[in-house]
């Protein structure tokens, strides 16, 4: 069984795995958490202390690192004895995590594609530019890398095979929903890291669509979605990390992403990308200073991670999979509900982040009793997703199923 649990990063999601890690120390074993600021990751675990979160008495430290360093996440690793390195830093940083791990033979997770700070959506497919080239390496020191395991990416790719496997016998395609419908009161603000919420969405939209991939302008493809809870609700076809690795799994079927946005939003987007406040290229200023736009606009927005106390409202993110069954159309919408005002009485951070902290801790405690503890590099949908519903039913991600009139919770029985 492994044990002792590294995370690295310091944001609003990190502060999810800290306390469900802390919840479930008894699987997990000592726990570490790692960032170039220290002091947040002491105030991340002031706040797990805060809520009374640790399951039993034991190890919860803060460490100053350079995750960009592969030689220093090498030695953070040896230093503590670290099994499962749970990365939810910067996806700047994936590469040299992944690379201190397979030296040390830890696990590790991460829940976003590496991207490049010089570069914004480069062509298709994104995993293959940078993970899955790691993939022998990964295989030839038995070390198991899990990718891309958030919500989504993550439990969408679990949604796919879940309802590809037990409701079809042909797939035709997987729409995966993103839609918030919670209010932060602020005039506007992301609800991730605004220089990598941002890439997201400056660059080619890119879909995988009639066996190729196809592009699109961002916010050029909209349609209106009637979804459980949350109603009706907007969203646009959206460049998305899970559409590469789903797209390569299942090329049979057109794999799309889209997320739900407001017109204050995309007015407010639109005017900053219009003025060049978006772009990662550096400018000069008239007094002789350089400075890169969007890492300004960046400084002068809310920290995602202070919008939690006054979050109101439930997300609803899902997958819409069609298919054949028995040589008759089929369609099943696995899903997900999530209040942020839950998520903040019980972890102190908002419902975004939530959904995207628990599936990686779920994974490490797959990982820590052998299920998921493969020995190879692997994205989510390449994982049995029934153990991982499972766990997630009892630690705060229930899984629904809506076949066409008929609304479910999953359990084992829906099979």
């Amino acid at each position: 069984m492994k044990r002792n649990v590294l995370i690295i990063g310091a944001g609003g999601v990190a502060q999810v795995v800290a306390h469900k890690t802390a919840q479930n120390n008894d699987v997990l074993g000592d726990l570490h958490i790692a960032s170039r600021t220290v002091s947040k990751c002491d105030s991340i675990i002031a706040s797990v202390h805060a809520k009374g979160a640790m399951k039993q008495s034991g190890v919860f430290e803060a460490h100053q690192l350079d995750a960009m360093d592969s030689d220093a996440v090498e030695a953070l690793i040896r230093k503590l004895g670290v099994q499962i390195v749970i990365n939810v830093g910067s996806p700047f940083v994936n590469m040299t995590v992944l690379e201190a791990c397979i030296r040390t033979g830890a696990s590790y997770i991460d829940t976003a594609i590496h991207e490049d700070p010089a570069k914004i959506c480069e062509t298709p497919p994104w995993y293959g530019n940078y993970e899955w080239k790691r993939r022998e390496d990964c295989a030839a020191a038995g070390v198991t890398a899990i990718l891309g395991a958030g919500f989504d990416p993550g439990m969408v790719n679990a949604f796919a095979r879940f309802a590809i496997e037990e409701f079809m016998d042909e797939v035709k395609s997987i729409d995966i929903v993103d839609i918030n419908a919670g209010d932060h009161g602020k005039y506007f603000s992301t609800n991730f890291d605004p220089e990598i919420n941002f890439r997201e969405f400056t660059g080619t939209v890119y879909s995988w669509q009639q066996g190729a991939w196809q592009e699109n302008a961002m916010f050029e493809v909209g349609r209106e979605w009637d979804l459980p809870v949350v109603g009706k609700q907007t969203a646009y076809m959206s460049g998305h990390d899970e559409v590469h690795s789903l797209a390569a799994n299942y090329p049979q079927a057109d794999v799309r992403f889209w997320m739900g946005f407001g017109d204050h939003y995309i007015n407010v987007f639109t005017v900053l990308q219009n003025l060049g406040l978006l772009s990662e290229q550096p400018v000069t200023t008239a007094e002789g200073l350089e400075v890169v736009p969007l890492k300004v606009v960046k400084a002068v927005l809310p920290d995602p991670s202070t919008l939690a106390p006054n979050y109101t409202g439930k997300t609803c993110i899902g997958d819409l999979v069609k298919g054949i069954k028995e040589g008759q159309e089929t369609e099943v919408f696995v899903y997900n509900i999530s209040d942020h005002a839950e998520a903040y009485r019980e972890v102190g951070s908002q419902g975004i982040s939530y959904t995207a902290g628990v599936p990686p801790v779920a994974m490490a405690m797959l990982i820590a009793n052998g299920t998921y503890d493969l020995g190879t590099m692997l994205n989510v949908e390449e994982l049995d997703p029934k153990p991982l519903f499972a766990l997630l039913d009892t630690i705060g991600l229930p899984t629904r199923v809506k076949i066409k009139d008929t609304d479910m919770t999953w359990d084992q029985s829906i099979s």
